[in-house]
């Protein structure tokens, strides 16, 4: 990585904004930071949040939605974790800690507006990004976004022409969407070919 970036990328690992410096409720365990990201990246990963699992080992999508992800891209964990291809960069890079039904909590609020604007500065060579979830999709798609995330993702034509590099949205591949999936097979027969095709475009 150039200087610049390495010394923002340490930046962001050292990181205890939402421990130390918040408004809100402090993050109620040590902050893990967890990102990856390379100036050369092809494709970058807007996620939402590590999980415990990610929290626990300090890597990107170490868990079963890490698998279906990897499956929905085609591509194994050695492309998959390769920083010089794919850039992950989540909307909050800290664990959020859980809600009282044991689901994660959303992203932290801080993180996106103290770090996101600089790194995406450093990811020009980007050529499509995919944007997981409904955090992501609403920072990056704005008022573009539709009222549901079914319509938002539905709409997907729209955002790859509409954005610049083109933008590919998604639901989160958790098991807590597996009725979603079962409900919308046109997510798997229209848009994972599609995926598929673009990503092994950019990447060879």
């Amino acid at each position: 990585m150039p200087g610049g970036l390495n010394k923002l990328v340490a930046d962001v690992r050292a990181c205890r904004i939402c421990r130390e410096t918040t408004k809100t409720t402090p993050l109620p365990h040590e902050p893990r930071p967890v990102v990856q990201i390379s100036g050369t990246a092809k494709i970058l990963i807007a996620g939402q949040a590590p999980g415990t699992r990610v929290h626990a080992s300090g890597r990107p999508f170490t868990d079963p939605s890490g698998d279906r992800l990897r499956a929905w891209m085609g591509v194994d964990e050695l492309v998959f974790y390769d920083a010089s291809k794919i850039a992950i960069v989540p909307m909050g890079f800290c664990f959020p800690g859980l809600d009282a039904k044991g689901g994660d909590l959303p992203p932290r609020k801080e993180c996106a507006p103290n770090w996101r604007a600089a790194l995406m500065e450093h990811l020009r060579e980007v050529k499509l990004i995919l944007l997981i979830g409904q955090y992501a999709q609403s920072w990056h798609l704005g008022k573009a976004r539709k009222k549901s995330l079914t319509e938002t993702v539905h709409s997907w034509r729209e955002y790859a022409d509409q954005f610049d590099p083109p933008a590919l949205v998604l639901p989160h591949p958790s098991w807590r969407n597996n009725k979603w999936l079962k409900d919308n097979v046109w997510f798997e027969t229209e848009i994972l070919p599609h995926l598929q095709r673009q990503v092994k475009e950019l990447l060879g």
